[in-house]
């Protein structure tokens, strides 16, 4: 969805790290620095549901192997009580533009794994692509109008639109 120069970017080998279980999840985390876990982490749930995880100035289109994701965004975790948890995690990735209604698939990806998250996205991004001039925008305070013509911009998803 967003710019198409990203897609150069994609590398066999180089998406981001799959986690299917637990383990993998505890596998991953174990290598990282306390830096690395400073910070929130770029995340796409791929197509077959599964959460791949990367370091947070990953393109969303690199961790995802160049294919089609059900969600995308940036992800935290901290430790609570020996048990990892999901801090924050929204839907912001302008590779991908994602709506809020992927929530479901993040959940589900995180579910299967055994990670503890919070009942939605903590922060909403939410994108809309301007039917007059094509542009991408994003929302803010509920102002559906085009930051670069003016126009009205849908209520509903559109940035999945042909042309």
């Amino acid at each position: 969805m967003g710019p198409a120069e990203l897609k150069v970017l994609v590398r066999a080998g180089g998406e981001g790290r799959s986690i299917r279980s637990a383990a993998d999840f505890g596998e991953w985390v174990s290598a990282l620095t306390l830096d690395e876990l400073a910070e929130p982490f770029t995340f796409v749930v791929d197509g077959g549901g599964v959460l791949r995880l990367a370091p947070r100035r990953s393109e969303h289109v690199v961790c995802a192997g160049g294919g089609e994701v059900l969600s995308a965004g940036e992800m935290s975790f901290r430790e609570d009580s020996g048990r990892w948890v999901v801090e924050e995690v929204s839907n912001q990735s302008t590779g991908y533009c994602p709506d809020i209604d992927s929530w479901p698939a993040v959940a589900e990806a995180l579910d299967r794994i055994g990670i503890h998250r919070p009942p939605g996205f903590t922060h909403e991004v939410v994108f809309r692509r301007c039917h007059s001039c094509r542009e991408l925008n994003i929302v803010r305070e509920k102002d559906f109008v085009c930051v670069f013509c003016g126009e009205d911009l849908p209520r509903e998803w559109n940035v999945g639109e042909p042309g």
